[in-house]
């Protein structure tokens, strides 16, 4: 059996090189503020990575996606063994578009913050008056550049969108800047009200899209799961103030109040953030683990 190396390593993904396929793999580390922690998380990649499958099968009517199979017979034997059983996934390869797409159905964390200061997130400009957590009259786009690791992606506006993605391709930037707003914009609102339906209100995510060989938007990377998104249970949400949510919540607030931690998180905080992770999925799939 050959031993195969990641071609490229995220805080949380490895993606292997298939020759005209990829094998994406969400592995159990954790990032909190971008840095990667010392701790694994046990089945949190097989959370993100079944999770995202729910999604990708949910929405293809909307638009296609990459993910060709999650069964590990379908990949080369080297993925045959129980480390990458459950969290791998085989993909279509795809010219990723280089905006992260973030939709906006309640605000909250930086948005919150800009609000605040403004009464604008990402150069919209939101009614007045509106309390933390609340819900948006209606669901915003706000998009973002992608940084390489260490660095801190950056909220753009939906015109500065347009330029970037006329530098990478030019003559498409309106095209693809606008396609990108209104896709994330259908994908949000189907999502949010099935989750929504399930107790969990999604109060925002980010999605990422590439083009295939033929020059068609595709659905990439990871799809509405608790490292993407927050999620918040619907039966306590009260606006006003911040949510608990089904997401690293509980690992960031720990890391805040313990500025000296070594970027390592003590176990009962790994166990409650997987149990989290694990309740969402069972909420919104219907399924256990």
């Amino acid at each position: 059996m050959t031993e195969l190396k990641p071609v490229k390593e995220g805080k949380v993904r490895e993606i292997y090189d298939n020759g005209d396929t990829l094998i994406m793999v969400a592995t159990d580390r954790i990032s909190c503020f971008d840095v990667i922690l010392n701790n694994q998380v046990k089945k949190k990649g097989t959370v993100l990575t079944q999770m995202s499958k729910f999604w990708f099968d949910y929405t293809s009517d909307i638009l296609p996606n990459h993910m060709i199979s999650t069964d590990v017979n379908d990949m080369p034997e080297f993925f045959h063994q129980s480390a990458f059983d459950g969290n791998s996934m085989l993909c279509r390869k795809l010219t990723m578009l280089p905006v992260e797409c973030i939709v906006r159905g309640y605000i909250t964390g930086s948005g919150w913050a800009s609000y605040q200061k403004t009464g604008t997130v990402c150069g919209i400009r939101l009614p007045e008056g509106l309390k933390e957590s609340d819900k948006l009259p209606e669901p915003i786009y706000t998009p973002s550049t992608k940084a390489e690791i260490g660095d801190h992606d950056e909220n753009i506006s939906f015109e500065q969108s347009i330029e970037y993605l006329e530098k990478a391709f030019p003559e498409k930037g309106q095209e693809y800047a606008e396609k990108l707003r209104d896709y994330t914009i259908a994908l949000y609102k189907k999502c949010a009200e099935h989750a929504l339906n399930c107790g969990i209100i999604i109060a925002d995510t980010k999605f990422e899209f590439g083009l295939d060989e033929n020059g068609n938007i595709i659905l990439g990377d990871e799809m509405l799961t608790p490292d993407s998104s927050r999620f918040w249970p619907a039966d306590t949400y009260e606006p006003g103030h911040s949510q608990p949510s089904f997401d690293k919540q509980f690992a960031r607030d720990w890391l805040k109040a313990n500025p000296d931690n070594d970027w390592t998180l003590p176990q009962e905080i790994v166990d409650k953030t997987i149990e989290k992770y694990l309740q969402a999925y069972r909420q919104i799939t219907g399924k256990e683990l």
